[in-house]
């Protein structure tokens, strides 16, 4: 499927955000960050978030939770690195500049990978799915927080009216629910283990899926 984000197009838009991006997103998108980082602390282990930005969320995982954390922006990351130095995260193996669907990591490294709010915000959702999944170890899970397009009715109408607006701050609002199912059928290899929404009311989803 064709592009209509492109890479240069997203960095530069969460260049922008950067320093604004806790105050402005902090509070919105809390529930969905507390709610994939819990699923993240029951499975443990090694975790990859993807999208980490300026690492909000990266102190509020368990000290136990070895966590790696990549993102497209370099100032975004910065930030997180100094959160990270001031917080004495000693948990936090990695911090990195990194493509999302071209990720410098061995096949099945990690047991989850966490992208919050990443998947409308790529240029390939599919293809970067894809490469989540390469990245996770069998029976690991890939736990994602996002919105969801509406399928119908006024929601629909406004989504489709912004999407220009939308992409030019990095993302797409009218991402439909049907092309994660397309993507989780033809891909194979993996299950869906639950879709849960999530505040404010019910725009964004909780997604788990299983590598099988």
């Amino acid at each position: 499927m064709a592009s209509d984000i492109d890479r240069a197009g997203v960095e530069k838009a969460y260049g922008r955000w950067a320093p604004v991006y806790d105050l402005v997103f902090g509070k919105v998108f809390d529930q969905g960050r507390q709610s994939t980082i819990e699923v993240a602390d029951r499975i443990g282990g090694r975790i990859l978030d993807v999208g980490v930005g300026t690492g909000l969320s990266l102190s509020d995982y368990s000290r136990s939770t070895r966590l790696c954390g990549v993102d497209i922006s370099e100032p975004m990351l910065r930030k997180a690195q100094q959160r990270v130095r001031l917080l004495k995260l000693t948990n936090v193996e990695l911090l990195a500049v990194m493509d999302a669907k071209n990720l410098a990591f061995a096949d099945g490294c990690f047991d989850a990978v966490v992208a919050q709010y990443v998947i409308t915000a790529v240029p390939d959702p599919e293809g970067t799915l894809d490469e989540f999944l390469r990245v996770l170890k069998p029976g690991g899970e890939l736990i994602l927080v996002n919105h969801i397009g509406a399928e119908s009715g006024p929601r629909r109408l406004f989504e489709l009216a912004f999407a220009p607006f939308a992409r030019r701050l990095g993302w797409r609002p009218e991402f439909p629910w049907a092309r994660l199912v397309n993507w989780a059928a033809k891909h194979g290899g993996v299950s869906l283990a639950e879709r849960r929404p999530m505040p404010p009311m019910g725009h964004f989803s909780l997604i788990r899926y299983r590598k099988t």
